[in-house]
């Protein structure tokens, strides 16, 4: 009923945003007296209405080239294997390198937003690696035909697009996803998987959510799992090609979002409002990009999202040791040749410091040559991959990593910015300006509430298992 309700307000309001966005393009953005490109006020209040709506329709990645040294090259991309629930795609370069890139596989966060919230993820990485993304479909486009998602099927769906990859790839887990990236590459490695990747990178994951709970945690614990799914749960309307799938819809999602900054939300839409009347059409525009993306919703399956509270957030499975998948206990001491790296951020109040550095104690077998854990000073939770501390900073460490690792005729081209080596403490916070992070300098923090669970695909053939829903 809630879907419902929902859906009649936003089909409601539609013609009327509509309209309002004619109506503004229609009228002169310059009279007497206004600045070059200042809006009237009831333009500007067109405009602000018009933009001021969720939508379903998944953004575009909008990557049409990248810079390789002295060169500009065109990059297309191509979905490499579609299942019903996910795409593994390729940012594939027009004009490849003679030398092979090392294949990086960036497992996106299945948490209310699509994949695109990563495209500055993509873009720092695309120069120097051969980029694949999982782009998670919206749960309401998938027919009920197709079963369901829960973490088991994540994990692997994780198994197969690495395999799709073959030997020698490598991982980046950003949020949510870390702990299912972290129990693949745990299974893979007691399999003895060849394409087991040669590098696994977990930023601001939530391994362990005992460590420093943040509020995010504190509210996953505080009620049953069955309020969860008396309070959080709808269906599909009979419209859409899901309809009667039970989600965790997506709009509840980014109200989840919202609330937790809604000043500062309220803020930037005033902002946006004054931007207009003033003619600052780079800083209007630039709330408008963030806006589409981030007012763009994707529905869970209720059962990924059910899963995900329960056994990520208030069971603590994989950190406890207590975690299966389809009845196999799950150990990451069973990872010792892929060498991990653990990022934080020290303002990030989502995924707090410890929780995803708990990784490095569950590789207990991992050599310590092969761990590595950084804090960065200054960046929240969105900071610490999107932005220019992801780029200047946490990236190159990454790419580092990776370098290392991978084989001679895949290496990171030369060339690059040095890294930034982690030696800095929370003792010299008081000496670093702690702006947030360009991307978001003016804009709310996207945070990620604790999501759902995937459900049990089939991944690999070399365990002998079927590969199930590859389209």
């Amino acid at each position: 009923m809630l879907y419902d309700l929902y859906q009649a307000q936003l089909d409601a309001l539609t013609p009327a945003r509509t309209a309002a966005r004619l109506i503004a393009r229609s009228m002169s953005r310059t009279l007497p007296g206004l600045p070059e490109g200042a809006a009237g006020p009831i333009t500007a209040l067109l405009e602000s209405f018009a933009h001021a709506a969720t939508t379903h329709k998944r953004p575009d990645f909008g990557i049409r080239s990248v810079r390789l040294g002295e060169r500009t090259v065109g990059v297309t991309e191509k979905p490499t294997l579609a299942t019903p629930f996910g795409t593994l795609l390729h940012f594939a370069k027009d004009e490849p390198p003679e030398t092979p890139q090392p294949k990086l596989l960036i497992v996106a966060p299945m948490s209310g937003h699509f994949a695109t919230l990563l495209r500055g993820t993509v873009q720092t990485a695309l120069p120097d690696h051969d980029v694949y993304i999982t782009d998670w479909h919206n749960a309401r486009d998938v027919p009920l035909l197709h079963g369901k998602f829960d973490v088991d099927r994540f994990i692997a769906l994780v198994i197969r697009f690495l395999e799709e990859l073959g030997p020698g790839s490598h991982v980046l887990a950003v949020c949510q996803p870390a702990v299912a990236t972290l129990a693949a590459v745990a299974l893979m490695a007691e399999d003895d998987n060849p394409a087991q990747p040669s590098s696994m990178t977990l930023i601001a994951g939530p391994i362990d959510t005992r460590v420093n709970p943040s509020k995010v945690n504190a509210l996953s614990e505080a009620r049953p799992i069955a309020w969860f799914e008396r309070n959080m749960i709808s269906t599909v309307p009979w419209r859409f090609a899901g309809a009667h799938r039970r989600v965790y819809p997506g709009f509840m999602q980014l109200t989840a979002f919202m609330s937790m900054n809604i000043q500062r939300h309220a803020s930037a839409h005033l902002q946006y409002y004054r931007n207009l009347l003033a003619g600052e059409t780079k800083a209007a525009e630039a709330h408008r990009r963030f806006y589409d993306e981030y007012l763009a919703v994707m529905d869970l399956t209720a059962e990924f999202y059910l899963e995900t509270v329960e056994r990520v957030f208030q069971r603590q499975e994989l950190a406890r040791g207590e975690m299966r998948w389809r009845g196999r206990r799950v150990d990451p001491g069973a990872i010792r040749h892929t060498a991990l790296l653990t990022v934080e951020g020290e303002l990030d109040d989502i995924c707090t410091i410890g929780q995803t550095m708990a990784a490095q104690d569950l590789c207990r077998n991992l050599p310590a040559s092969l761990k590595r854990n950084h804090l960065q000073i200054g960046a929240g939770h969105y900071g610490v991959f999107n932005g220019r501390r992801w780029s200047q900073e946490i990236y190159p460490l990454m790419r580092e990593v990776i370098e290392t690792q991978a084989p001679a005729q895949a290496r990171v081209p030369r060339g690059r910015p040095p890294v930034q080596k982690p030696e800095r403490t929370l003792a010299e916070a008081d000496e670093i300006v702690r702006d947030e992070d360009e991307a978001a300098s003016d804009q709310p923090l996207i945070r990620i509430v604790p999501p759902g669970r995937p459900e049990t695909f089939s991944p690999t053939r070399r365990m002998g298992l079927d590969v199930d829903g590859v389209e």
